[in-house]
């Protein structure tokens, strides 16, 4: 926990705390959803301090939200975390193991994406979100407009994390705002997912500041790099 700064624990813990008094509010009886909710947040702080344990809870969290997401008929929030968020924190996880930085097993490399590879990530995106489309209009998908910008909000999230890229925070903040959209008209029919909204306004708030977090450890990295050649 020493690379765990007092703002860090502030946070999270608040968010720990929004979350359960949301829970008992709002329904108290999905114990799954307060389970993946719990998970997330506390994955999202490790992960804005590019820990690789943040990966591991991703992919926990994945398989809950999926469990959750096909209760509710949302199919596309199912799909995506099933066959494209989980197994993308599973290849990011190998990713971010593979490149420590400084041989630090707890804290990953920062990488740059170079505007080639943006171009092919949006291209990439295009045709990943207009398969999904099709295969959620086939499913008859709660939503299917908002559910089908999450999924190309979440892959370029999860590409971006793979790419260790400072921006996958910023990917993961515009899905937390459609989520919380698909959620707020999941509780007009059923007041039990209203936890789900404040689980992922807690997950913006996280995913932007992970995303500060990431600029910075960015900067640092960088300003050490040029340090070391002249020593």
């Amino acid at each position: 926990m020493q690379h765990f700064t007092k703002i860090d624990l502030l946070l999270w813990s608040g968010s720990i705390l929004m979350i359960l008094l949301s829970f008992f509010a709002f329904q108290g009886g999905n114990i799954l959803t307060l389970c993946a909710s719990l998970i997330g947040v506390t994955s999202l702080i490790f992960a804005a301090k590019g820990n690789p344990a943040g990966q591991i809870l991703m992919i926990a969290f994945s398989l809950l939200y999926g469990w959750i997401s096909y209760q509710e008929a949302y199919y596309g929030e199912m799909i995506t975390y099933l066959g494209m968020t989980m197994p993308m924190a599973v290849i990011s996880l190998i990713s971010w193991l593979k490149h420590p930085y400084e041989g630090d097993a707890s804290q990953v490399e920062v990488n740059h994406v170079s505007r080639k590879e943006i171009i092919f990530m949006l291209i990439l995106t295009f045709f990943v979100t207009a398969g999904f489309y099709q295969i959620l209009k086939y499913f008859d998908t709660a939503n299917l407009l908002c559910s089908t910008i999450s999924v190309m909000t979440s892959f370029m999230a999860v590409y971006l994390t793979f790419r260790r890229s400072p921006y996958f925070a910023a990917g993961y903040a515009l899905n937390d705002i459609i989520l919380i959209i698909l959620w707020v008209l999941a509780s007009l029919k059923n007041p039990d997912c209203s936890s789900m909204i404040i689980c992922f306004v807690v997950f913006f708030i996280n995913d932007i500041y992970g995303f500060i977090s990431w600029k910075k450890m960015e900067k640092r990295q960088n300003q050490q790099k040029i340090s070391s050649k002249f020593v």
